[in-house]
């Protein structure tokens, strides 16, 4: 009877771990768009007509690129992204950008969404002006899609559909805010969520 009770007694050792690991993991994400919900987590920079329909936030119209900018700076983190993207669009993920006032993909680490982007090797998938995408280079106008960016200490991770399209390491920029673009065409945000890394 002895040898019984232990072998119940480590499966649910096993399985309180388990359990609690999530829930801290989940505790520490903080979520920035929650289907048309969290405008209010960002600044506007830029006039892009942003505004909410039924699951999403999005934009598709303004004189000039626009961003939504996170009110918190993040150094290491995870984000996850689900966008929606019209063929084509001009957009993209700026991560720790330098001035939120002038977000620029000079002075931020730029995933981009531009399937139509005149030099294809820094097209959608791609950190501009860091990492370019080789052949056969993804494209994701007119469905949703998901990034999710791994950012800690210099390495920068980018997994675009459960692909990696950058691994790289580069250490121009070490912590500042998210900002999330409009350029050209129809975008469209849900699901968004950072977790910082220790």
């Amino acid at each position: 009877m002895k040898a019984m009770r232990n072998v119940f007694r480590i499966p649910a050792l096993v399985a309180a771990c388990l359990f609690l690991l999530p829930v801290g993991a989940q505790e520490a994400r903080t979520s920035l768009i929650d289907g048309a919900e969290g405008l209010e987590n960002f600044t506007i920079v830029g006039d892009a007509n942003w505004s909410t329909d039924a699951a999403s936030i999005r934009a598709d119209a303004g004189s000039g690129a626009s961003w939504l900018v996170t009110r918190e700076s993040y150094g290491d983190f995870v984000l996850h992204v689900e966008f929606w993207a019209s063929d084509d669009a001009n957009s993209g993920i700026y991560l720790r950008c330098q001035d939120r006032d002038n977000i620029t993909d000079r002075n931020c680490y730029e995933a981009n969404i531009f399937d139509q982007r005149p030099d294809p090797s820094f097209g959608t998938g791609a950190i501009v002006h860091v990492a370019s995408i080789d052949e056969p280079r993804p494209t994701v106008g007119n469905r949703w899609n998901v990034y999710h960016i791994t950012l800690r200490g210099d390495h920068l991770l980018v997994e675009l559909n459960n692909e990696t399209t950058v691994d790289v390491r580069d250490s121009q920029f070490a912590e500042g805010p998210i900002a999330l673009q409009w350029g050209r065409g129809t975008i469209r945000f849900r699901n968004v969520w950072v977790q910082p890394l220790d």
